[in-house]
């Protein structure tokens, strides 16, 4: 069968369709010259405090006459005096970079707190997190770098993008900046222009990644608390005290496993996204092709020995805190379930004492209903003996009254007894 038009006349797209086009050229890499100097900053911000710095940069850029971002925009560019200013928004952190020339033999100089910037009319939109001065510059004489702008026990340096570029930083704040070099052996513009988004990208979720450490450091006593209440409860389970010790110690076990939910539901979201940031950083690290130089240690190598204990810190508690809920609810099952066998023991006393009490009751019944048979029998045999002399005296009656009674009590009895039987099946039925 031959088609005249391959394509659909007039295809519905998806809702979501244009924004996952545009997902992939989301944040792109400019061009950065040599030397250049970048000034970042992140701030962690909720969507009411993102959009409001959106709206605040848009206002700047329309008071300087230039097009500011878009309602919604996620990432921004624009060229402000020779300098250029880039806004991204993220999940709960907002960005600002601003490049401009840089000294070409004076690396971080002036200081950065000391630069003029736009930042001074630019209101800030959340909680500071990350500062970042990151120089680029061409070597004076060979690709080393000047040990006198770093402190020598911190200072990570390493070869990158197959030794076209040095990278140095010692992580540590000066004037509130980390300072990280960039000395290029060979760089061209788009690749300076990616390196160095990486490597902010790298001190940005470092730092993001670290947040996990303070909550763990907090949770920690929480969680050591409660495993030892568990251990108290199962030792006191374990006594095999009463129903009422019982639904106590079930009470205490309930209000424990909440709280530990609790505080385990308020971490998992801090303990995911520390995760999700430190595998960020490895995948940056990996993406710049680190090579070391001289003796120095690589930033790889840094990081590895201070960000990982504290991931795996943040990853033991909350593996801690995965295992003490399973714990505190197996405890509370074998507790509810020993205070459900001591209910229905109880239960099965109790149905026994009123089925012993119900056939005691069937008993005195039945003895009332021998003495009933007997009782209505006499006033039966006492109407008939009326009814016998009577008939006697006028002629009816041919044997003596006394005679006739005494031959109606054997029927009277008989007959009030079958009587009294018959009620008691039908009632039975």
């Amino acid at each position: 069968m031959i088609f005249a038009n391959t394509l659909f006349p007039a295809p519905v797209p998806h809702p979501e369709r244009a924004a996952l086009l545009g997902e992939v050229h989301a944040r792109p890499f400019h061009p950065v010259p040599t030397p250049s100097r970048l000034l970042h900053f992140a701030f962690m911000t909720n969507a009411e405090e993102a959009g409001a710095a959106r709206e605040a940069l848009a206002e700047f850029c329309k008071e300087h006459g230039l097009h500011g971002p878009d309602p919604g925009a996620k990432h921004f560019r624009v060229m402000l005096s020779g300098q250029s200013l880039r806004f991204e928004q993220h999940s709960e952190f907002t960005t600002y970079t601003l490049e401009q020339s840089g000294d070409p033999t004076a690396p971080f100089t002036p200081a950065a707190n000391g630069l003029p910037s736009v930042f001074a009319r630019l209101p800030q939109p959340g909680r500071h997190l990350v500062s970042v001065d990151l120089h680029v510059m061409k070597p004076a004489g060979e690709a080393d770098i000047d040990e006198r702008l770093f402190d020598a026990s911190s200072l990570a340096a390493s070869s990158v993008i197959g030794g076209r570029a040095v990278v140095a930083c010692d992580f540590l704040p000066v004037n509130g900046f980390v300072r990280i070099l960039v000395l290029d052996l060979g760089l061209d513009p788009a690749s300076a222009g990616a390196l160095t988004v990486r490597l902010l990208e790298i001190e940005t979720y470092r730092v993001l990644a670290l947040l996990g450490l303070p909550q763990a450091q907090r949770l920690a006593p929480v969680v050591s608390e409660a495993e030892t209440a568990l251990a108290s409860i199962s030792s006191a389970m374990a006594s095999g005290g009463g129903l009422d010790e019982d639904n106590a110690l079930l009470e205490r076990l309930t209000a424990l496993a909440a709280k530990a939910e609790a505080e385990a539901t308020r971490a998992a979201f801090r303990f995911g996204a520390s995760r999700a940031y430190d595998s960020i950083v490895s995948q940056r690290l990996a993406a710049i092709g680190e090579q070391p130089t001289g003796m120095r240690q690589t930033l790889a190598t840094f990081l590895s020995r201070r960000l990982q204990p504290a991931m795996r810190t943040c990853q033991m508690l909350q593996e801690r805190q995965a295992d003490l809920s399973v714990k505190l609810a197996r405890a509370a099952n074998l507790l509810r379930t020993r205070v459900d066998v001591e209910i229905e023991r109880q239960n099965r006393d109790l149905l026994r004492s009123m089925n012993d009490r119900t056939r005691m009751q069937l008993r005195l019944q039945q003895t009332v209903e021998g003495l009933s048979v007997a009782a209505i029998s006499y006033y039966v045999v006492s109407l008939s003996s009326y009814v016998f002399k009577a008939l006697h005296d006028t002629g009816w009656l041919k044997i003596e009254a006394g005679t006739a009674t005494a031959l109606a009590v054997p029927v009277a009895l008989v007959g009030i007894a079958l009587i009294v039987r018959r009620i008691r099946r039908e009632h039975i039925d």
